[in-house]
């Protein structure tokens, strides 16, 4: 998975990171952990701003520190997504963003990453940099749907500027539709950087779209040519998840990663909550692991909404005490 080299639009090379056969853990819920924990307001859920100043980019690098920490401490690698998970078109322009401070944007957001990557690699720590890119609309409710090609024109300026960065892939967070999947792998492919897809769940297992979880992975493989390097589910709690692993295949071993939420709510309960459900670190770990059997691939584990360092920690000691 991921190995070699790529070459961003400067055509310089840039090595990725091998993957196969250990363990990588991810950070917890970004924005969640901004707003409830530190007090932080992100309007449109949007992290990508804070890198304007240096008060912002501070906050985002005390986020980050406790996970990098982790990953010190247990000698495995660590995935980090760039704050640009929001940093498109339509919710650049609700924020006052034009197409080009967009571009210098998310430019922003993968040298920020790269900084972190270099003072973490005096350590010993491989972080790896991903460029986020989120839905076009809302993560828990497909509304205006793109057909694939709509999709792929959308999305291509974001994933053209993170190909011409350091980032070594791209991964697509909480996509509710298997067409939107379909054009961002499309976007990937022909700009020449590694994407990975993430669709998130309801508590049936299915996409928000009504689609199956197997019908979402195998759709894509077959209209992209299993252009994905792999794929992941995050923004569901891994009951909800384990709910759309119940079709057999090999679709289930291109299922790589789980970035998962620390409440076993719905999204329409989360959507409605006013204070944070952080969960419990231990019951979400020991949840996490009855995916185990089902995904034969899982390797790269962390959180998403409602998770913070606590879970991360505990989930990657399990994790490392089980492989």
């Amino acid at each position: 998975m991921l190995p070699g080299w790529r070459r961003n639009r400067q055509n310089q090379a840039v090595a990725l990171p091998r993957l196969d056969g250990a363990t990588v853990i991810t950070d917890g819920g970004m924005e969640t952990t901004l707003i409830f924990e530190h007090g932080i307001e992100l309007p449109c859920f949007a992290t990508f701003p804070l890198l304007e100043d240096d008060a912002g980019t501070q906050a985002l690098r005390r986020y980050f520190d406790p996970y990098l920490a982790i990953a010190r401490e247990h000698g495995v690698a660590i995935m980090l997504d760039a704050p640009t998970w929001r940093a498109n078109a339509d919710w650049g322009a609700q924020l006052g963003y034009s197409a080009a401070s967009l571009d210098g944007a998310n430019r922003r957001g993968i040298e920020f990453l790269e900084e972190i990557r270099t003072a973490a690699a005096a350590d010993g720590t491989t972080v790896v940099v991903s460029g986020a890119v989120g839905p076009r609309g809302d993560a828990y409710r497909p509304e205006g749907l793109m057909t694939a090609d709509e999709a792929e024109s959308y999305h291509r300026p974001q994933i053209e500027t993170l190909a011409d960065t350091s980032a070594d892939l791209v991964s697509a967070l909480t996509l509710t539709y298997p067409e939107e999947a379909i054009g961002i792998a499309r976007a990937a492919r022909a700009a020449g950087l590694p994407c990975v897809i993430s669709f998130t769940v309801e508590v049936d297992g299915r996409l928000p779209s009504g689609d199956t979880l197997c019908s979402a992975v195998e759709r894509v493989e077959r209209e992209t040519d299993g252009a994905p390097a792999f794929y992941m589910v995050n923004c569901a709690y891994p009951t909800h998840i384990a709910q759309g692993l119940r079709e057999p295949g090999p679709w289930r071993e291109r299922i790589r990663g789980i970035r998962a939420n620390a409440s076993p709510k719905s999204h329409a309960e989360l959507d409605d909550s006013e204070e944070l459900d952080a969960g419990d670190p231990a019951t979400l770990t020991a949840d996490m692991e009855t995916l185990r059997p089902s995904l034969p691939n899982l390797a790269v584990v962390g959180g998403c909404c409602g998770t913070d360092h606590r879970h991360v920690a505990q989930i990657c000691e399990t994790w490392l005490r089980a492989v």
